[in-house]
């Protein structure tokens, strides 16, 4: 006896538009509220891949994942008869011929993506030949923190924004009495803090709680990696500051 799907099936085409046309907002639409993704790729290895939970987590990648300037095309793409699961090929290519490929298994409930596990293989040799050239294909750029292109300000501190390389770098600074609970989470409109950091104190202390408990202190030259689903307060008397390479993009936008 062969099993036949039931409920609602998973929307290949609006999977195809989102992909080809980097349409965040498509694809996002694809998840459900609890959906889980895991990526493997070259900064991410396998026994510490980059983990999201949440749509919001989800979102603020697949924008920067739709932002890049590359082509996405996607390949096969095969859905189980009962609709639980999924599998896709994905191929990338960057301006500079890099090419990226990248296979994707789903687990399915209700036509919405629950979970999500992607492995990427870059063109090696394309890399190899881009850093080589990087002095053609990129061009030098110094910028600096006293003329940001864009300031989010939130009550006890403000967010500072440099676009840079291709991507965006923040600097965080806020005062004491700062709690992103209290100051950020209105703006955010979710639980816990869902932007991963990548971080580097530059002064001040600030406690992060994590969402299983976790709780630590980072202070003036720690570096910090934070994964979604925490929450954060400055202790003591003295500003907070620091320079983040990760959780920049979205951080402190209005939901």
């Amino acid at each position: 006896m062969s099993t036949t799907q039931s409920g609602p099936r998973f929307d290949v085409e609006t999977l195809r538009r989102g992909i080809e046309g980097r349409d965040a907002s498509a694809l996002r639409g694809l998840y459900a509220e609890d959906a889980r993704m895991t990526v493997v790729d070259r900064r991410d290895q396998p026994s510490h891949p980059h983990e999201l939970t949440g749509t919001a987590a989800i979102g603020e990648f697949l924008d920067d994942a739709c932002g890049r300037d590359m082509e996405h095309q996607l390949g096969e793409v095969v859905v189980s008869a009962d609709g639980s699961h999924a599998a896709y090929l994905e191929q990338c290519r960057y301006p500079d011929g890099t090419k990226v490929l990248s296979t994707s298994m789903l687990d399915l409930r209700d036509g919405r993506i629950m979970s999500q596990t992607s492995l990427q293989a870059w063109d090696e040799e394309a890399e190899g030949t881009r850093a080589q050239g990087a002095a053609a294909a990129a061009r030098a750029e110094r910028l600096d923190f006293s003329r940001p292109d864009e300031v989010r300000t939130f009550p006890h501190g403000r967010a500072e924004i440099i676009n840079v390389g291709g991507g965006a770098v923040g600097r965080l600074v806020l005062e004491p009495g700062w709690r992103w609970s209290k100051d950020v989470k209105p703006l955010a409109g979710t639980e816990w803090c869902e932007a991963p950091h990548f971080q580097y104190h530059v002064s001040g202390t600030i406690r992060i709680r994590m969402a299983d408990g976790t709780e630590f202190d980072a202070k003036a030259g720690d570096i910090t990696v934070l994964p979604s689903g925490h929450d954060a307060w400055v202790v003591g008397d003295e500003p907070v500051v620091a320079v983040d390479w990760q959780g920049a993009v979205h951080y402190a936008e209005k939901a």
